[in-house]
């Protein structure tokens, strides 16, 4: 069957939008119970550099209010940890988390010589390569690449997003992203597709069109698999009618279900606030808190929030001081979030960022982020860290 270039371009709308679909997901299709310790991570990327200054608050730092004297956020606005910390106004929901004990923070994180282009420091978060270093494959896909390779019962990693970030591209394996599992299936269950992938079964050749046929045909698979599976046992837990609320209440229906997902990935953002950072910050924090808290509840509720670890990360923070225009430009290190009623370790995991001892305005890192992925993909994943990551880092313990 010959391909026109429209047809063509049609077809490769529905692979970019599963962008490179595992050949594994067909593995799930025989149906496998998710045990109760199974152990699921969550990963919530605030995009465009959020600033953490302004969200964990060093409320009785001098420094901070003269660099900020517009943007700082005074000590009886914050939410108190203790007396000389507290949160952004708007996380009531990681307050409580405080409270109750599942809430653990990590101060300066960041990587070794800094770059602050949302580009390039985005892809070395998302490789967990070094500032020098260029790779072609992320951190989970690299996940999915060890623990996928031969397995009979291999586990999967799902993006809620219509692009799938490169974090989730490996060598060999690749994750899913879709919005919303109902669309993906009536995409993909489309006559269109369904004629183009009958045809397809008697051609053989490797071209361009060629993959794009395999990638659709696995895509059609995965898509009626995960549909069916996310109505299992879906949440029954109100959550706002926000995109990142959604896309919770999603994550939460597929935990439940029989599909063996041991990584979920999604973002919010943007969080580059050059101007106007208290409105906007402000707008995406209570989105963000509204729907975790949500989730928080729901997975609690359903006996859950043991074995999910729920964590954040950005690709830098902000500069110390703030600009002409009401915001702050980019900076380097930045607070980490951790939610989990698994944790070891909770509260302050170590010390407020040094506001006297800058880096020409900017903040020192003093955690390498890749420490973070080395502990949770070891003590949480049960994975080789070293071999996906390419060298050795220090466990932290709060896991």
């Amino acid at each position: 069957m010959l391909i026109h270039r429209k047809d063509f371009l049609k077809l490769g709308s529905l692979a970019s939008a599963s962008v490179f679909v595992p050949k594994f997901l067909k593995a799930f299709e025989s149906g496998q119970l998710v045990p109760p310790g199974n152990k699921v991570v969550v990963i919530l990327q605030l995009s465009g550099g959020n600033d953490g200054l302004n969200t964990v608050i060093p409320v009785t730092n001098d420094i901070y209010y003269r660099s900020r004297p517009r943007l700082g956020i005074i000590k009886n606005k914050a939410l108190l940890l203790n007396d000389e910390v507290g949160l952004h106004p708007s996380l009531t929901s990681y307050a409580d988390a405080w409270n109750d004990g599942s809430l653990a923070i990590l101060n300066n994180v960041g990587y070794p010589n800094p770059d602050r282009s949302h580009f390039r420091s985005m892809d070395i978060w998302h490789s967990a390569s070094q500032s020098n270093e260029y790779l072609h494959s992320g951190w989970i896909g690299r996940y999915l690449d060890a623990q996928c390779n031969g397995c009979g019962m291999p586990t999967q990693a799902l993006e809620v997003d219509d692009v799938l970030s490169l974090a989730l591209k490996g060598e060999k394996m690749n994750g899913l992203a879709f919005k919303d599992p109902k669309r993906l299936f009536g995409t993909s269950n489309e006559q269109f597709f369904k004629e183009i992938s009958a045809a397809h079964q008697h051609h053989h050749e490797e071209a361009p069109a060629d993959y794009l046929y395999k990638t659709m045909a696995e895509t059609i698979s995965a898509a009626d698999h995960i549909f069916q599976q996310s109505r299992l046992k879906p949440s029954t837990t109100a959550y706002p009618d926000t995109e990142i609320g959604k896309s919770l209440k999603t994550i939460a229906s597929l935990i439940y279900s029989e599909i063996n997902t041991k990584v979920y990935y999604l973002s919010l953002g943007s969080f580059d606030t050059h101007i106007n950072q208290e409105m906007q910050q402000g707008r995406l924090f209570n989105q963000m808190n509204a729907a975790v808290g949500s989730f928080i509840k729901d997975l609690k509720a359903n006996n859950r929030f043991n074995d999910v670890l729920f964590f954040s990360f950005s690709e830098f923070g902000r500069r110390v001081s703030q600009n002409a225009s009401g915001g702050t430009d980019h900076g380097t290190a930045n607070n980490m979030f951790m939610i989990s009623g698994g944790l070891k370790e909770k509260g302050l995991l170590n010390k407020m960022p040094d506001l006297g001892d800058l880096d020409e305005g900017d903040l020192k890192y003093n955690v390498d982020f890749k420490s973070v992925y080395a502990t949770i993909l070891s003590k949480w994943l049960g994975a080789d860290d070293a071999a996906i990551l390419g060298s050795k880092f220090n466990y932290l313990s709060f896991i």
